[in-house]
């Protein structure tokens, strides 16, 4: 059975970082693409970055381009967002999810549903 756990959020400063973890079971890593999405209270969810989703290499949102980085570990299994430079409009509730791909024709990387989610991390930044 295909899980998905993820770990790693908390209370930050502005300015500070973060690394989320999302650790997977029931599937490897090598043949999907994995996700992070994040919603904030009374706003839609968002997708934030994926690897190995655009051509086999990573994808970004362009709201958190060159302060968060994607990456995963093939022998934990295991997927990384680390976060640099936070503000307080990251926070919110943060998802991993799990898709075999590729997008639907027409939809960007982070546009569709994927197939599997895991239960999430709450990220909140606030002095």
């Amino acid at each position: 059975q295909l899980q998905l756990v993820e770990s790693g959020g908390g209370l930050v400063q502005p300015g500070g970082s973060l690394r989320l973890s999302c650790v997977a079971s029931g599937f490897t890593l090598d043949y999907y693409v994995i996700g992070w999405f994040r919603q904030a209270p009374g706003k839609e969810r968002e997708g934030v970055a994926c690897i190995s989703c655009s051509d086999g290499r990573s994808y970004y949102a362009d709201s958190v381009k060159g302060r968060f980085t994607i990456s995963r570990d093939i022998a934990k299994n295991t997927v990384y967002l680390q976060m640099n430079s936070l503000k307080p409009e990251d926070t919110a509730l943060y998802y991993c999810a799990a898709d075999r791909g590729p997008a639907p024709y027409g939809m960007g990387p982070l546009e569709y549903e994927y197939a599997d989610w895991g239960q999430g991390t709450q990220v909140t930044v606030s002095s």
